[in-house]
């Protein structure tokens, strides 16, 4: 456990991209399986313990700590793992060195009624960055600046091997993934992947900056606003993966027992909508069967799932990954008809006469379900990641509203001393200020210290972590798109919203009312 919270310690004061990935993979390189297995697992956020909550921790801790002390010691950390490594009460006497497997195997092993007993014999054995690295490492939420992506170019680095073969082989090997490590080191062959249902690495695109392509090099494609999958068929099983390889398959049982052809699809996963008579509806529609692992029949019949398909990667055991898009496309249009209709259906090629054109239909299009085009060169073959000049994504211009700060709360990890997100809001016709979004994003560092500032000096009362301000800050909000929702007291919920100005020279009384907002829901 001392290594792994070293690396803990060591990856939260380190900014630099390239000194993380350094770190991971001296890390990978000198720490024997399974404990690097783990704790790579933990770092990619791949591990669950479900008998240990924060609730958990909270409760626990308030047997050794004064609650009052615990409750102003986190308001000021702003961390649960954090405040509770440094308050927890240090062993009279040292115990013999704990490792990250040992400490899997008791949490993993833990119920709900022994789980307390179990991770308090484990903390005593621990000190204080040790207890972190524990709490963290049960509770998830690292927050180390460590993406999935990140941990393989790491493993790919460390043992000299494609990043590409790590990518595919790292979501069909569970944790500690001591196969991959074999593979690694050259112990062994790399592992057959033939009857798995495995993740193959999504063809990402980059913005496009310049004025124009030509369409005779590229095809274009609406930019659905749902959430990118990837359907597998392979070893008698369906599996659905979202980007970053994450298997949904729960979720959207549906889609599982629909899809029986040996085939391999890239898609947009939405969810059809009543009033657009069956078409998509907005992506807040869809985030009501998003992160379910139980989905009742209700759910079902309420919020219906389909994938528009984009791409097809693998059909009838053959690749065709290192095929050109119009042969791929060519061989998707022939496939789909293979697929239930109710379930499936193609993303359509825009049919624009030259770029003008497409550019027009794109300023046009405020579907609640298009977010902009995709342009795609025909002749590139479906490769992992981002290649300059291949793929290209257009977004449609966002959105802007003026709106008011309300509340503002503490950021995480190193916005733990700063109030970094904010609640804003917009006037109604009665006069009275409406929540329509939070954000956190959008600002620079020296905008966040300005804003931190303005919270400190106008706190009007505190709500626990919460602060309520005057209301006399307009924040312009840039957002993708703008929907309709029961949940909050607006009505209004808002996909993406980023502050993208700060507007001293504004009056609040000036900001924007609930009705201009409502004329721009699709």
């Amino acid at each position: 456990m001392k290594r792994f919270a070293a690396l803990i310690d060591r990856l939260i004061y380190t900014r630099s991209r390239n000194s993380k990935l350094a770190l991971i993979v001296d890390y990978l390189r000198h720490t024997p399986d399974p404990d690097r297995g783990w704790a790579i697992a933990a770092l990619t956020e791949s591990l669950d313990f479900p008998a240990v909550k924060a609730g958990t921790v909270r409760r626990l801790l308030a047997t050794r700590v004064d609650e009052e002390l615990f409750r102003l010691s986190r308001h000021f950390v702003g961390d649960t793992a954090e405040t509770a490594a440094l308050l927890w009460p240090d062993a009279p006497r040292a115990k013999a060195e704990l490792s990250v497997s040992a400490a899997v195997d008791a949490l993993a092993a833990a119920s709900r009624s022994d789980a307390p007993a179990i991770v308090a014999s484990l903390l005593d054995r621990l000190d204080a960055d040790g207890r972190y690295a524990l709490l963290k490492l049960a509770l998830g939420g690292m927050r180390v600046g460590v993406s999935a992506r990140l941990a393989k170019q790491a493993f790919a680095q460390a043992f000299d091997v494609p990043v590409d073969d790590v990518e595919e082989l790292w979501h069909a090997i569970p944790p500690p993934y001591a196969p991959l490590f074999a593979w690694g080191e050259g112990r062994t062959e790399r592992p057959d992947l033939k009857d798995v249902a495995f993740f193959r690495p999504f063809m990402l695109a980059h913005p496009l900056e310049e004025e124009s392509v030509d369409l005779a090099d590229y095809a274009a494609e609406w930019k659905w606003d749902g959430i990118r999958v990837q359907i597998v068929h392979g070893g008698g099983e369906t599996r659905i993966y979202s980007r970053g390889g994450e298997e949904i398959s729960g979720a959207f049982p549906e889609l599982v027992a629909a899809f029986d052809q040996d085939a391999v699809i890239d898609g947009e996963l939405l969810v059809r909508g009543e009033v657009q008579g069956g078409e998509a509806a907005s992506f807040n529609a869809l985030q009501q069967r998003l992160g379910r692992k139980v989905v009742s029949k209700k759910m079902l019949a309420d919020y219906p799932a389909f994938v528009r398909v984009y791409d097809l990667l693998a059909v009838d055991d053959d690749d065709l990954r290192g095929q050109p898009w119009t042969e791929r496309r060519r061989q998707l249009e022939a496939f789909v008809p293979r697929l239930a209709a109710s379930h499936f259906d193609l993303s359509q090629v825009i049919d624009a006469t030259d770029f003008d054109d497409l550019a027009e239909r794109r300023a046009g299009a405020r579907d609640a379900a298009i977010e902009g085009v995709m342009l795609k060169r025909r002749d590139a073959p479906y490769v992992a990641g981002r290649r300059a000049g291949l793929w290209y994504k257009w977004k449609r211009d966002p959105l802007t509203a003026d709106c008011v700060m309300m509340y503002a709360q503490r950021g995480n990890g190193r916005r733990a001393s700063f109030y970094s997100d904010y609640t804003f809001g917009c006037w109604s016709e009665a006069g009275e200020l409406l929540p329509v979004g939070k954000a956190y994003s959008g600002f620079t560092d020296e905008e966040l210290k300005w804003l931190d500032k303005f919270v400190r000096d106008n706190t009007l009362n505190r709500f626990g972590p919460v602060r309520e301000v005057e209301k006399s800050l307009v924040l312009e909000v840039a957002f993708d798109s703008i929907h309709s929702s029961k949940r909050h007291k607006s009505g209004l919920a808002m996909r993406f919203p980023r502050i993208s100005r700060i507007r001293r020279d504004k009056p609040a009384e000036e900001a924007d009312r609930i009705a201009t907002l409502q004329a721009m829901v699709t």
